[in-house]
């Protein structure tokens, strides 16, 4: 029953001394404008001392206004002038009185306070090492409040939940809530209805929900084999490295977790990225890895198709049964250098979600776990935010889980770890929430998980679990901890484990009988023993349904044939070029693209030769109409550095773009070009991941010099040339590599061409360094063409993209095919050769220019286009032809020691004829790629090409070659 009540105002006693610390005030405007929103939904859920004031504000044809915040504490102003006594109702639970309203005002700030800073004095630490500070803000003393207030009823501004509370109730549901086993971490969000809802997850329950007995049973049952991987690996194979989870075995139900509620709302794939650290307990435990596999891995009895990989890099997957149907669950590969696997899930989910035409992101779902270290000191993390909601890249949001063991090797004092006060402060860049939580407390972790997937699930954001806990040994079972972490270790000695706290919790609250955890616990042990998948739900093959996955069965056993046919019709170059050229009604190209189009016009027309951007653009045209989807990532790719590729056309009128090869037909594969931020780790990374993922993608990430992908050196050491050998990966990523020396200086003229070919072996991969257009044009062609997956390394043109010598012809892409080896294209009598130069790239346009100038007719120049695999028997064949040549010559614009020459120089003694002498001609050995000084540069051009040429004496160090 409602009473009614007679509130006395005056300018001093009420409205005016409201607004001395009204929530307008700086501190409390987002309150009120959450409260004046919540009142236009419904004016009956305010109380009626808000309404009564909402209902005075000035009105628009008579609705209530979305007044601005200044404008809102302009009219409080007047209205504290203006006051009057008023009779408002009130429900059963009297709201206090206005006498009273300074203390309700304290009493919200009290409580935003809360949302604020309480995760600084919430109980993370398993250890008890974390001392609180003092924030005066979370004191009733701040706020001149007191105990005797302790039983007053206030406003709550509570989302849920009662509207009114005693102080005693108010503060006790927020040291709950925010300062117990959670410390939340989401009001630097800029999203209202973000942090609205937020808090409401957090603010409808008493700190954790009361879970039911059955899910605290399984949650100690997934703790019980955590904890037993762990206690029977250390006891079976002692001292062998294995990254235990031990300290950390949370995260084991919070995976089940995430994975059941995951399949329950619908997700049909969730990929996985984690560094070693209780990697082998994810896989028996998660992902029904056979431990008798394992066991074979401990024992050096496991058998790999390459060269193999150690146990704690291995990936895995498995399909799950849950309550929405199996979910696909794959644990990427990953090398020992940490947060590097986080962009490969990245690009390895948007693949998969594009397969599935899952815009929204709902039916698969990247999780990555990060060590604490790495998470704050690792770049490629902030380079991996900052993708995440962008066009190209953004998978919808991301779970991350850091594994907070509060040390990094033996670096454990935050001064020496980070700048932050939290190992996950970076992940605010992005606005994304994090939940710092007690890895000794379960039901907090389960909680905690189940409110971050809902908030990806709803928001499509990423959203951090900060999971600490603590690494009960070194850094690896060898390592001893106590030489550096004494007081620490001491400290982890003297604490009982995850499992035994919490099974000690059901059996005091009786939800397990006395001895009910340990004989979970022995029967665990007796699964491991029998060698079977001991992981719950796992689906036999024949069950899973699986059917968005990839087939590689073709790639896998096909050989990279070099003769694979990549011709197309005139016919098609003359259908594809028209309907590329084709500008839509209302599209106002650029002057000078206008000239671009009108010219590849009269190319497919034949009055023109072609040039490399025609070529490279009808190359993706062909692809598509094959089948193929295209996907080409870099600095500046849409328009092309170099001003060359035009694949996006930006409408003069108004900005817009337009892709011509996203418009050729109906139905056609997916192209997409995309300008990437400026990052070259994180972004490749993800082309990498997207290229393992999808073998009908012509994947391409392109540098915008060549150098600059030495900022992305880990990705291309570690997985693109290493990943076959070492894991059985598949993958056909292309790197368009800007190369080649004319006089920019140090940074913009090599592509590190000696690094990728130092990295060549055992057929791994393909660098080429093509010099026509044709020669691009059918190397792409026969990257999707050929029954084969290999990354493909191509030093790209700079200068030659307008070079007049350096063009094509319709023939050529109409009859021709890629060709390792470009022969001598002047007639010369081969009986009077008596020098052949063999030299790669660019140098080759300098040297037959020069040779004309010398009149040289004795000297055949010969092209290698492809660098590795190296067509040794070709060559061999092709120097028959001059049989009086003695001399041969390696020509590079490249230094000495840089180059093709120290990693060629052998392959091609072998080709040449017995007595013969194989010299180099180049720039001397530096430091340095290319001088900076620009006389200087054309110096060094003209002095390589005649050595080159005889203009002046060869090599002192030629060498005779010798069978």
């Amino acid at each position: 029953m409602d009473r009614k009540r007679t509130n006395p105002t005056s300018d001093e006693s009420s409205l005016s001394a409201l607004w001395r610390s009204s929530p307008l005030a700086a501190g409390n405007a987002a309150y009120l404008e959450d409260l004046y929103e919540q009142y236009l939904r419904d004016p009956g859920s305010v109380s009626a001392a808000w309404r009564q004031y909402f209902e005075s504000l000035p009105r628009v044809n008579g609705q209530a206004r979305d007044i601005p915040h200044a404008e809102i504490r302009d009219e409080f102003r007047r209205l504290a002038h203006q006051a009057r006594p008023a009779t408002v109702t009130t429900p059963d639970r009297a709201a206090p009185p206005v006498e009273s309203a300074q203390q309700q005002v304290k009493v919200l700030q009290l409580i935003n306070a809360y949302r604020f800073r309480a995760h600084q004095v919430a109980r993370l630490d398993p250890l008890g090492r974390r001392e609180a500070p003092e924030i005066p803000e979370l004191d009733l003393h701040h706020y001149g409040l007191s105990e005797s207030d302790l039983d007053s009823v206030f406003e709550t501004g509570s989302l849920v939940g009662p509207r009114q509370a005693s102080l005693r109730e108010i503060l006790a549901q927020l040291r709950a809530t925010y300062a117990g086993s959670i410390g939340a971490e989401y009001m630097h969000i800029t999203d209202t209805a973000e942090k609205r809802w937020l808090q409401s997850s957090f603010e409808s329950v008493h700190g954790v929900p009361d879970y039911p007995p059955e899910v605290r049973r399984n949650l100690l049952g997934r703790l019980t084999a955590a904890e037993g991987l762990e206690h029977f690996l250390h006891t079976k194979y002692v001292g062998q490295k294995r990254f235990s989870l031990e300290g950390a075995e949370s995260l084991i139900p919070m995976l089940d977790e995430l994975i059941q509620r995951a399949g329950s709302m619908g997700t049909k794939e969730i990929v996985i990225g984690m560094a070693h650290r209780g990697r082998l307990n994810v896989l028996v435990n998660i992902l029904g890895k056979s431990p008798a596999d394992m066991f074979r891995e401990f024992e050096g009895k496991a058998q790999y198709s390459g060269t193999g990989d150690v146990k704690y890099h291995q990936g895995f997957s498995s399909d799950v049964g849950t309550a929405g149907g199996p979910v696909h669950v794959a644990l990427a590969f990953n090398p020992s250098h940490l947060e590097i696997v986080g962009p490969v899930v990245q690009g390895s989910v948007r693949a998969r979600q594009e397969r599935r035409h899952d815009r929204l992101g709902n039916r698969v779902l990247p999780v990555v776990i990060h060590g604490d270290a790495a998470f704050a000191g690792q770049g490629v993390v902030m380079e991996t935010f900052n993708m995440s909601q962008s066009r190209g890249y953004s998978t919808k949001g991301t779970v991350h889980i850091v594994l907070n063991n509060q040390i990094g090797f033996t670096t454990s004092h935050q001064q020496d770890a980070r700048s932050t006060l939290y190992c996950s402060d970076i992940a605010k860049v992005v606005g994304a929430p994090i939940f710092h939580v007690n890895g000794d407390d379960p039901e907090a972790v389960l909680f905690v998980t189940q409110i971050a997937f809902d908030y990806r699930m709803t928001f499509h954001k990423d959203v951090v679990i900060d999971l600490y806990c603590y690494r009960r040994h070194g850094h690896s079972e060898a390592d001893e901890p106590t030489v550096t972490q004494p007081l620490m270790y001491r400290r982890i000695r003297e604490l009982p484990t995850t499992r035994a706290l919490y099974a000690q919790r059901l059996s005091q609250a009786r939800v397990t009988g006395a001895d009910e955890a340990a004989v979970v616990g022995q029967e665990y042990q007796q699964q491991l023993e029998s060698g079977v998948c001991v992981a719950p739900r796992i689906l036999p093959k024949e069950k899973a349904g699986y059917a968005y996955g990839t087939d590689w069965s073709p790639y896998v056993e096909g050989r990279c044939e070099p003769g694979t046919d990549t011709r197309v019709t005139l016919d098609t170059i003359r259908g594809l070029t028209e309907r590329m050229l084709h500008v839509p009604d209302g599209l106002e190209l650029h002057p000078q693209v206008v000239k671009i189009y009108e010219a590849r016009r009269k190319m497919a027309a034949g009055a023109m030769p072609l040039d490399w951007g025609f070529a490279e653009n009808i190359a993706y045209a062909t692809l598509l109409k094959d089948g193929y989807g295209v996907r080409v990532s870099g600095q500046d790719s849409g328009r092309g550095t170099f001003f060359h590729r035009h694949a996006v056309l930006v409408n003069q009128k108004d900005g817009t773009g337009y892709l011509p090869l996203r418009n050729l037909y109906e139905n056609q594969p997916n192209f997409i070009v995309i300008n990437s931020p400026l990052s070259e780790e994180a972004v490749l990374a993800f082309e990498y991941g997207y290229a393992t993922a999808d073998p009908k993608t012509l994947v391409i990430w392109e540098a915008q010099f060549g150098d600059f992908a030495n900022n992305a050196q880990v990705v291309i050491d570690q997985f693109i040339s290493s990943g076959e050998q070492k894991w059985n990966r598949l993958c056909g990523l292309t790197l368009f590599l800007p190369h080649g020396y004319e006089g920019q200086g140090p940074e913009h003229s090599s592509a590190r061409l000696e690094r990728y070919l130092q990295l060549c072996a055992q057929q791994n991969m393909f660098v080429c360094v093509p010099t026509t257009p044709a020669q691009l044009f059918h190397l792409l062609r026969r990257q999707m063409l050929w029954p084969c997956r290999k990354p493909l390394v191509v030093m790209t043109p700079k200068s030659l993209l307008r070079h007049r010598l350096s063009v094509s012809s319709l023939e050529d892409l109409t009859l021709g095919r890629f060709r390792p080896l470009l022969f001598e294209t002047e007639k010369l009598d081969d009986a009077v050769v008596k020098d052949v130069v063999l030299c790669s790239g660019k140098v080759y346009y300098d040297l037959i220019e020069r040779r004309q100038k010398l009149g040289r007719r004795d000297v055949a120049i010969l092209r290698l286009e492809q660098l590795y695999p190296f067509p040794e028997e070709e060559l061999r064949q092709e120097l028959k032809r001059y049989p009086a040549a003695r001399r041969f010559i390696w020509c590079q614009e490249e230094t000495r020691n840089k180059g093709a020459w120290y990693q060629t120089q052998h392959r091609l003694r072998r080709t040449i004829p017995e007595g013969a002498t194989l010299e180099y001609t180049g720039r001397p050995t530096s430091a340095a790629p290319a001088v900076g000084s620009y006389p200087l540069h054309i110096s060094q051009l003209h002095g390589l090409l005649d050595q080159a040429l005889g203009a002046v004496p060869g090599d002192s160090s030629k060498e005779s070659h010798e069978h």
